[in-house]
């Protein structure tokens, strides 16, 4: 749905389901009862998450064929696409997985390159603003070796480019790739995701191998790739960092970087660390995402990949310390069993959008509900879903 200058809707990954057959009968069964909430006579827009099977079993004609006639019939249609997750995403350990495979991976260039052609197929013809694909931030940090392997995924990402412009060509449509910083990844911070850009993707190089892939001159290689290539902000993770939501947008801005896609989502945040809440915040440790913990202290800021990791260090006895967690709640959320989530973050950063508009694309993305306290979760999904979305229209005008 529109709300100002910008699509709103909600990731379908919260709903489980890796093959085309689930997800499609998780979209009749939730969404029309949420579009009948939030958006009863206008059209509703849907960020789809797709894994690699999915998408593989839509991309055939019968399947592509009802779809589009369910949208049609529902007043639904399709901006924004999930390309994160590859494979499995609920039910079993997910953790560093799911950034794999990763951007070094041909695997990973040919999964987004199809999650492309089917999201043209949605645009309607000529949409010059396009739709936005989120993707992983390169890769987990730990993965990288050395200068070879960024090198590497910046190949793939230019060459993901010359894709998109053929598909642009083709239809009219301009499709952007958004990277997703992520606390622990290559691009984990803005400052870190503006300098690769600038090392990597917004350079002669970069533009020179795209000229060379699509026949453009040089100057239209440079548009190019900043057209086609952009940022995923996602809320918790800048907030999970200690970011600004000002000093955010700004930096991406003066960087040229396009924000495809705002993930509007909440994080944990404990104001001091204790022997009590520590022992709280074990109880979520599910052992199926990947929890990041930032801690800042007078010492700076320390990270752990995950909640085990935080909870064994020592750091956190020896002095007083502020932790943001990577644990995705319902936005409207102040707290969560005892602790505070980063909703002013989200406040800040949507009154800034509010302001002036930042971003065509905005997501609600809370794909923990499966495994939220069982007293979070006593209301159908539907009804937490139109109630998350009803909040942000709600901060947004």
């Amino acid at each position: 749905m529109r709300v100002g200058g910008s699509h709103l809707g909600y990731c379908t990954n919260i709903h489980p389901g890796e093959s085309w057959d689930e997800i499609r009968a998780n979209l009749g069964r939730y969404v029309p009862e949420v579009k009948r909430r939030l958006s009863p006579d206008s059209p509703f827009g849907l960020g789809l998450r797709l894994s690699c099977i999915a998408a593989r079993q839509l991309a055939v004609p019968d399947a592509l064929a009802e779809f589009a006639d369910f949208l049609q019939r529902e007043s639904l249609y399709v901006f924004t696409i999930n390309g994160f997750p590859y494979g499995p995403f609920h039910g079993t350990r997910v953790k560093e997985g799911v950034y794999l495979p990763d951007w070094r991976d041909e695997e990973r260039l040919e999964y987004t390159n199809l999650l492309a052609d089917l999201l043209a197929q949605w645009l309607p013809a000529g949409t010059r603003s396009g739709g936005s694909i989120s993707t992983v931030p390169g890769a987990f940090r730990t993965a990288i070796a050395g200068a070879a392997d960024s090198g590497r995924i910046a190949e793939l990402l230019v060459r993901h480019v010359a894709h998109l412009v053929e598909i642009e060509r083709r239809t009219g449509c301009r499709i952007v790739l958004a990277l997703e910083p992520e606390p622990c990844c290559l691009l984990e911070t803005v400052a870190e995701t503006v300098t690769f850009f600038r090392e990597h993707l917004h350079c002669a190089a970069a533009a020179t191998r795209l000229a060379k892939l699509t026949g453009l001159d040089e100057a239209a290689a440079v548009s190019a790739l900043q057209d086609h290539l952009g940022v995923c902000l996602d809320l918790c993770h800048a907030a999970v960092e200690f970011e600004d939501p000002a000093q955010c947008y700004a930096e991406l801005e003066a960087a040229g970087i396009a924000m495809a896609k705002i993930q509007v989502t909440a994080g944990l945040r404990i104001p001091r660390v204790t022997a009590e809440s520590a022992g709280a915040l074990s109880r979520l440790d599910d052992g199926v995402y990947l929890h990041q913990v930032v801690e800042r202290s007078d010492e700076g800021l320390a990270r752990f990949v995950d909640l085990d990791a935080a909870l064994a260090s020592e750091g956190w006895r020896r002095r007083d310390s502020e932790w943001r967690v990577h644990f995705h709640v319902p936005v409207f959320l102040e707290s969560l069993d005892g602790f505070a989530s980063t909703q002013a973050f989200v406040r800040e950063a949507l009154a800034l959008h509010r302001e002036r508009n930042r971003s065509p694309h905005l997501e609600v993305e809370t794909y923990t509900w499966s495994v939220l306290p069982e007293r979070e979760r006593t209301v159908p999904v539907e009804v937490a879903i139109a109630r998350e979305l009803g909040w942000v229209v709600g901060e947004l005008t």
